[in-house]
């Protein structure tokens, strides 16, 4: 069982990760031109981050390199910290990057903080 600040902390990165989704769709939404232009934005970027996320950092994740994980949050997160900024939202930008970085050390301290692995080929362990 994990312990109750790692459990927390993951907790945390859960709601960060919902956060940065909707980061990107205020991002999104923020942006100068038009309305539908807008709209498709404020949709599309979540939408592309979530099915990133699901790919290649969830726990779940159906390909599991560490380089594409790192990658992926590091778009994410670093993602929806820059829209923030950009949409004129400086301060939350801000707040958001230092909960997500401190939250990030937490994890990595607890152990939780890291790439998945890959596992073995079913031919390779036949061998």
């Amino acid at each position: 069982m994990r312990g109750g600040v790692a459990g927390i902390a993951l907790a945390v990165r859960f709601l960060l990760e919902l956060a940065a989704l909707a980061a990107l769709g205020y991002g999104g939404w923020a942006v100068p031109g038009p309305v539908a232009l807008r709209v498709v934005l404020a949709v599309l970027l979540p939408l592309a981050a979530a099915l990133l996320w699901g790919r290649y950092a969830s726990p779940r994740a159906v390909v599991k390199s560490p380089p594409a994980w790192l990658a992926t949050q590091l778009l994410v997160f670093g993602g929806a910290v820059l829209a923030l900024a950009l949409a004129g939202r400086g301060g939350w930008a801000l707040v958001l990057a230092a909960v997500m970085v401190a939250d990030t050390a937490l994890l990595a301290a607890y152990g939780e903080w890291r790439p998945p692995v890959r596992e073995p080929r079913q031919d390779a362990a036949d061998g």
